[in-house]
């Protein structure tokens, strides 16, 4: 099988939550495996979507049902980000919390993995998270804000209220997202 030439496209779709975006990479495939483009600054400039990264972190699971989150940073250190799993797959969730959105509360989940070549565009004013569903995961996402510790939020994962359907029978997480607080318990910090 011959690899094309012709640059790989990418699509940008929006997802239910206003900002956010479901990004579809098309990787051009020959015997040897494949390539594909993940980032392009034209392509993000062209759709309006913030194109300037000043972090790129990555986050290793190493146990299947580990959630991470739901997670935000707090203005003026919010951030916007661009999710993508390197390795495995996981059952990834964004959260509306601006409070002047018609989608306030409300939540999206897709699945990402290393075999779907997806990755999830999250603006400011949402809150992120993760299930793993793969034994191990490697989780990269590009941030335009730098981490500010003192900026950290966040909203409790199994918030009965969200009624999120996470696909993990006990998920194993860390004590500090154990002890976020639940959306109604919750003075969002954004407009």
């Amino acid at each position: 099988m011959a690899l094309t030439t012709k640059r790989p496209p990418v699509e940008i779709r929006p997802l239910q939550l206003i900002g956010a975006y479901e990004i579809l990479l098309k990787p051009a495939i020959d015997a040897r495996g494949y390539f594909v483009r993940v980032y392009d600054e034209g392509t993000f400039q062209a759709h309006g979507l913030v194109s300037e990264w000043k972090q790129v972190n990555q986050s290793l699971s190493k146990r299947r049902g580990t959630v991470r989150g739901l997670h935000f940073q707090r203005p003026p250190h919010a951030e916007t980000k661009l999710v993508q799993a390197v390795v495995g797959t996981i059952f990834d969730v964004i959260v509306d919390l601006r409070r002047s959105s018609s989608t306030y509360g409300r939540w999206v989940a897709i699945e990402l993995s290393d075999t779907n070549h997806r990755m999830l565009y999250v603006p400011k004013g949402l809150a992120h998270g993760y299930c793993t569903l793969t034994t191990a995961a490697l989780v990269q996402y590009k941030v335009d804000s730098e981490y500010a510790p003192q900026a950290e939020g966040g909203v409790r994962w199994d918030d009965p209220e969200l009624n999120i359907p996470w696909p993990a029978d006990r998920a194993f997480l860390s004590e500090k997202d154990r002890a976020l607080p639940v959306l109604s318990q919750l003075v969002s910090p954004f407009p």
